[in-house]
């Protein structure tokens, strides 16, 4: 193959590189997934939101019903206020639960929500008043450590008095073993 040949098939699989990394990147960015029509938008507050972003996918059932449309922050109540732009082909009872979830072990976070029994449906502007907040990994690892640390140190009290207990019910002190050879 002659110089230019090689210059071109060069050329093709880097164009091919960088049309497949744009690909990627707007799957990850959210941004290839636009089949949402007509919508209609609701709040739900949470005291935590974890990593959620805006755009981020509203599912139900595993099938994507809407997107985060926006994340605000209340002065009043200290908490997240998430709007959720839902799809009008999907109605939800008004006592639907919204819940933060994360896809797989680190991956995104998405609302996942959970319908009612309600009749009435959600309409524009109404707010889910049943929420779940994000479980924040850091936070459970942390209560994890410090409950088995506690668990150490209740272990250690209990053993040391059932050993003082089962020494003062044989009628033995811990003085009667000194000078008797060790069995190393």
């Amino acid at each position: 193959m002659d110089r230019t040949t090689i210059d071109l098939w060069v050329g093709i699989f880097v164009a091919l590189g960088v049309a497949a990394l744009l690909g990627l990147a707007m799957k990850v960015g959210n941004l290839t997934t636009n089949n949402i029509g007509e919508t209609y938008t609701v709040t739900a507050n949470f005291e935590n939101i974890g990593g959620l972003k805006p755009r981020a996918p509203v599912k139900s059932a595993g099938v994507v019903v809407g997107r985060v449309a926006d994340i605000t922050f209340d002065t009043a109540t200290y908490e997240a206020v998430v709007s959720l732009s839902l799809d009008k082909r999907y109605p939800f009872p008004k006592d639907t639960f919204a819940n933060i979830y994360t896809a797989g072990l680190l991956g995104e976070q998405y609302i996942g929500l959970e319908a009612g029994g309600d009749e009435a449906a959600l309409v524009n502007g109404d707010k889910i008043t049943q929420t779940q907040d994000a479980v924040v990994l850091e936070k459970m690892i942390s209560q994890f450590l410090y409950s088995k640390a506690s668990e150490s140190t209740d272990d250690k009290s209990e053993k040391s008095e059932s050993t003082k207990s089962d020494a003062d019910a044989l009628g033995s002190s811990p003085l009667d073993n000194i000078g008797k050879p060790s069995n190393d």
